[in-house]
């Protein structure tokens, strides 16, 4: 019994816990970059290991979550590590500066007004809807708007996670199909649609299109924070 106590201790402790999510996500990437299939994404391989796991260790969200802060943290550095990529690529952003404010802030505008308007035609609730606002934002800049308006932090993840998963599944399709063959075009819309997870993919298409992206999810972040509570008080 004392062994069996020892063993869930061990299981429940932060380090073992940040080594399962960096252990998964790294067997993710080797898979993705082996098998090279779409739906291989890194990330759902992740989850497909981690929640499992914790469910047979009946360990619960909160320990979780408390245990693995560290990675929480990292999330706000990681984004502006994005900075150094896009310091290399200025000369594309120069004489740009309108249009890509102006590229975002529609991105920004639609992403917020068409979740909203479909999730009410469906009868969501106001938290529901305040969950899913902010859902084409990075992760920390989620859980903040969703917490000051009245939404659901974990729903937000959720719903950021899914949507950065989507984005970037997809999102290179439509933009060979629309035939975009702007850079800073498709750098824009990886980053504004899908947060860090459109970046990822934008950074395999090419270095400006993972700057670019990187520049957007810094906007999109801003308005979004900025928007959301007044495009709530209009539709809610």
């Amino acid at each position: 019994m004392e062994k069996c106590e020892q063993l869930r201790g061990l299981l429940q402790g932060d380090v073992f816990l940040l080594m399962l999510v960096l252990g998964s996500f790294l067997f993710g990437i080797w898979l993705y970059r082996k098998l090279k299939f779409p739906l291989l994404q890194p990330l759902l391989i992740s989850v497909a290991i981690i929640i499992p796991f914790l469910k047979l260790a009946d360990i619960d969200y909160e320990t979780f979550y408390e245990q693995t802060r560290f990675l929480n943290f990292m999330l706000g550095p990681s984004v502006v590590a994005l900075g150094y990529v896009l310091y290399e690529q200025l000369e594309h952003i120069k004489g740009n500066v309108l249009s890509i404010l102006t590229s975002v802030f529609v991105g920004c505008v639609v992403a917020i007004v068409s979740v909203l308007a479909v999730a009410k035609l469906c009868g969501a609730d106001r938290v529901l809807m305040s969950s899913l606002a902010p859902k084409s934002v990075t992760t920390p800049i989620a859980i903040n708007i969703a917490q000051s308006t009245g939404g659901v932090p974990e729903l937000a993840v959720a719903f950021v996670v899914l949507c950065g998963i989507f984005g970037g599944l997809v999102g290179p399709l439509i933009l060979r199909k629309l035939k975009i063959k702007s850079s800073v075009a498709k750098g824009l819309a990886m980053g504004s649609a899908a947060h860090a997870l459109g970046t990822s993919r934008a950074l395999e298409m090419g270095a400006i299109e993972g700057a670019i992206s990187g520049l957007a999810i810094g906007i999109m972040g801003v308005m979004t924070a900025l928007l959301v509570p007044f495009v709530e008080r209009f539709l809610l």
